[in-house]
C-alpha cells in the first residue's frame, strides 16, 4: 500500500524520478504526474484504466508559469483566473509545442487550473514542471475526497500519497474555454457559473459527449458507484422497489424504512451538499444496501453541479 503523510521533499522526489502520487486539492484527490513527459502521462492512463482520447487537467502555481506552455493568454482569460485562482476553476489555452499531445489527447488546447489548497501549492512551487492530475479513482468511478479514498482505490499502484486532509469543495472544478469570441462552459464544476456571469456576462455551456471530448471530464458516464443507482421521486421510488435493501441520498430529508438513509446538507447549504456528495456516495456504495435511490438538488448555484454528476453517475451506458 501507499506511504501517506504531508512531507513534499518526499512527494517532488518521486515526481522528479517520474513517479505518480496521490495528490490533494481542494476539489477531489488527483492521481499526479509531471505533465510534460508522454512516458509519465502515459502511466497516469494506465493506472486510472482512462481512455486516452480524455484529456488531462495540468496544475501550476501561477500564470506566470503557466504562460510558458501557452501561445498566448486571451484577455478574458486574465480576468477570470485572477478573480478565481486559485480556486476551482480550469481554463482552456492553445498550447505551444512544450506539452506533449497524449497529454492533451492530441486536443490544440490545454487545461490549466491553479489549486486552493495550502499543500498542493506549496508541492507545485518547488517543481520544475506542471502536475497533470486527474481524479485518483479507476476511470468512471466516485472521485476520492480525502487520502483513505485513494488508499482504496489506488494505494496498490502509488508509492505514496500526499496528505491534505479532506478537499472542502468536494466536486471537480468548473472548466472553461473561448470559442469564436464566446466563453464556453465545458463541464460544471465548484466554481459557480453565476459567480462567471456576474464577472463576464452571458456564457454558453456545452451538453456532455458519449464519445471524443472537447475537455477533460465530458463523457456522459462518469462519477459512478458501483452498486445500481436511481434518480428521481426518492418517495416513488422507494414504493416501486419493495424488495430492495434501499440507500437513500437525499439533499436534506432522512427517511425512516430504509437500510441507510443519508443527507447532503440538514441545512439546505449547497457548499456542505457538494462537500458531502462523493464521500456519500462512496458510504452507500461500501454499504451492504443493493440500491441506490437520489434526488436532484435545487438547480441554483453549485446544485447545478451536484445534479450534473448525479445524472452522469445513474446513466447506464
Amino acid at each position: 500500500m501507499a506511504e501517506i503523510n504531508s512531507d513534499i521533499n518526499k512527494a517532488k522526489k518521486l515526481l522528479d524520478t517520474d513517479n505518480l502520487i496521490g495528490f490533494p486539492t481542494e476539489t477531489v484527490y488527483g492521481l499526479a504526474g509531471n505533465g510534460l513527459k508522454a512516458d509519465v502521462v502515459s502511466k497516469i492512463f494506465e493506472v486510472k484504466n482512462r481512455p486516452h482520447f480524455d484529456p488531462l487537467i495540468l496544475h501550476s502555481h501561477s500564470l506566470e508559469a503557466i504562460s510558458e506552455y501557452v501561445k498566448e493568454i486571451p484577455d478574458t482569460a486574465k480576468i477570470l483566473a485572477k478573480a478565481f485562482w486559485p480556486g476551482p476553476l480550469t481554463i482552456l489555452l492553445e498550447r505551444n509545442d512544450k506539452i506533449p499531445d497524449l497529454t492533451c489527447s492530441g486536443l490544440d488546447r490545454v487545461a490549466f487550473r491553479i489549486p486552493n489548497h495550502p499543500k498542493a501549492l506549496s508541492l507545485l512551487k518547488i517543481l520544475d514542471y506542471p502536475l497533470a492530475a486527474p481524479s485518483a479513482n479507476p476511470f468512471g468511478y466516485i472521485s476520492p475526497t480525502n487520502s483513505q479514498h485513494v488508499q482504496q482505490q489506488l494505494g496498490d499502484k502509488l508509492p505514496f500519497i500526499l496528505e491534505g486532509k479532506i478537499s472542502e469543495v468536494g466536486i471537480e472544478s468548473t472548466i472553461v474555454g473561448f470559442e469564436n469570441g464566446e466563453t464556453v462552459i465545458y463541464r460544471l464544476g465548484g466554481l459557480e457559473v453565476d459567480e462567471i456571469e456576474k464577472l463576464i456576462g452571458k456564457v454558453k455551456t456545452l451538453p456532455h459527449s458519449s464519445s471524443k471530448p472537447d475537455a477533460p471530464g465530458m463523457l456522459k458516464s462518469h462519477y459512478a458507484p458501483r452498486k445500481n443507482i436511481i434518480l428521481g421521486n426518492i418517495k416513488e421510488l422507494i414504493k416501486q422497489n419493495p424488495q430492495s435493501k434501499i440507500g437513500v441520498l437525499s439533499f436534506s430529508k432522512f427517511y425512516k424504512d430504509v437500510e441507510m438513509s443519508l443527507v447532503l446538507s440538514k441545512t439546505k447549504d449547497m457548499h456542505e451538499a457538494a462537500k458531502n456528495l462523493f464521500s456519500h456516495l462512496r458510504k452507500l456504495d461500501e454499504s451492504n444496501v443493493d440500491l441506490i435511490i437520489t434526488e436532484k438538488v435545487p438547480s441554483e448555484g453549485l446544485g447545478k453541479a451536484i445534479n450534473d454528476r448525479l445524472q452522469r453517475a445513474a446513466v447506464k451506458e
